[in-house]
């Protein structure tokens, strides 16, 4: 189905856009291109409105605001924004009512004229999404980039053609609902997250299996097999499955021994050769490897790992001062992304941690505190889990609690000796102070450049 249709399809139709964030503004605007009613919902009252979305008022959209923004609306059809769970009462009554429900995403899908790469999983999706798209690339295909990793795809869809190729970062959130599947799929790990979402890890899980439910026989899901829940997955594989592992060697898949990745027993890129410092990042060039099989060279892949220097906010190196090295990895929202944080560096470092809390556990973290940490300063809503966490186990570091984010790092900072590297990450989410892991990050280095 090509754009013009699916839209020509919505005329006539009263149609609700939940949620005014980034993925809905390219929607509000095609759907009143084509002369449709819409109503955008958004929580965010009148006078904190950026001025994108006064513009689409502008342009026609009506505009339902505040906190009762999902009350006394009524519509043909509804636009669910990623982070609004489709099982919240508002929603059940619109259902109820006749109302139907989609999404931004689930309408690209619909109009994507090519082939889609799609990659979720709790931790390394942006930067395998990344990786893929840069092989790619270079290996002379025209690609689209989108998705959770932010950039809307759906505005773009009447400019691809059946030759260019799609990567999509996909989020639980934006998978709940879907009722698509990617061409190839990857998951590249999955553990406690977004609980504060999810009504528990069952649905979290249940989301992240979306990604491949409803392949064919001629699509393939890429799993780690690592993971005991991702590897669990492979029996309910309707087409290919192909594996990665650091731990064992899958009968058709990516290994790694001797610091070498390989495909199917192939050395395909040696750890050295990658730019990008961890034994994680090991982890998404095996995936991204064997995504692009059959689209790119191994030639390709090489070139890709000796110049990518990774995505930013992801074990961003900021600046060295005073013989300090200062690493922003404000996208560790969780545990399990704040170990492999960790696990990156070969001498104890000075973390600052703590943030929204979303209700995961962090027992996990105790142990890898007491091996990776030289003194942990603990800040935001969750900083006095973690440190709880890490005061439980033996050998334990200095724990600082302070709550406040730029006094947790300029305390990191007063504390450091020259040879010291203080890593901003977080296990936690932005939201108790900031809009996102990205608003993080950048005032994280403003502050650190203002040393």
């Amino acid at each position: 189905m090509t754009v013009t249709e699916y839209f020509t399809r919505l005329q006539g139709k009263r149609v609700l856009v939940l949620g005014l964030g980034v993925s809905n503004r390219p929607l509000v605007r095609l759907l009143l291109r084509f002369g449709i009613d819409v109503t955008g919902c958004d929580r965010t009252p009148r006078e904190k409105l950026d001025p994108e979305v006064l513009e689409l008022e502008r342009l026609g959209a009506k505009l339902h605001l505040g906190d009762d923004y999902l009350t006394g609306i009524s519509g043909d059809v509804a636009f669910r924004t990623p982070g609004l769970h489709p099982g919240k009462p508002e929603l059940q009554a619109l259902r109820a009512a006749g109302t139907q429900f989609t999404s931004e995403m689930e309408a690209f899908f619909e109009v994507c004229p090519c082939r889609i790469i799609g990659v979720t999983g709790s931790d390394g999706k942006t930067t395998t999404s990344t990786l893929i798209s840069e092989i790619l690339k270079h290996a002379g295909h025209r690609v689209w980039t989108g998705g959770n990793i932010g950039t809307p795809l759906l505005d773009q869809a009447e400019h691809m053609t059946p030759d260019d190729l799609v990567v999509l970062e996909l989020s639980s959130f934006q998978l709940m609902d879907l009722r698509h599947s990617c061409h190839i799929a990857v998951v590249t790990n999955l553990a406690p997250n977004h609980l504060d979402v999810h009504r528990d890890m069952a649905e979290y899980i249940d989301a992240k299996k979306h990604i491949f439910t409803r392949q064919t026989a001629q699509d393939v899901l890429i799993l780690n097999a690592d993971n005991t829940i991702t590897a669990g997955f492979a029996p309910e594989a309707a087409g290919e499955v192909r594996m990665f592992s650091r731990q064992t060697v899958p009968a058709h898949g990516a290994s790694f021994r001797d610091g070498v990745i390989r495909r199917d027993g192939v050395p395909v890129v040696r750890q050295e050769e990658i730019k990008i410092p961890g034994l994680h990042n090991v982890e998404n060039y095996m995936a991204a490897i064997l995504a692009v099989e059959g689209l790119a060279s191994d030639e390709d892949i090489r070139y890709v790992a000796r110049n990518f220097g990774g995505v930013e906010h992801r074990i961003e190196f900021v600046r060295e001062k005073d013989g300090v090295k200062f690493y922003n990895d404000s996208i560790a929202s969780s545990p399990s992304r704040t170990i492999a944080g960790l696990r990156s560096f070969s001498e104890k470092v000075i973390l600052i941690a703590g943030g929204y809390d979303k209700h995961i556990p962090y027992d996990v973290l105790g142990p890898e505190i007491a091996a990776h940490v030289r003194l942990l300063v603990c800040t935001g809503a969750t900083g006095p889990k973690i440190a709880a966490a890490a005061r439980a186990v033996p050998d334990a570091p200095e724990v600082l609690e302070i709550p406040d984010f730029y006094d947790a790092v300029h305390a990191a900072a007063q504390q450091a000796k020259p040879g010291d590297i203080v890593l901003l990450s977080p296990a936690s989410a932005a939201f108790d102070r900031f809009k996102n892991f990205m608003v993080r990050g950048a005032e994280f280095k403003k502050t650190v450049m203002a040393l």
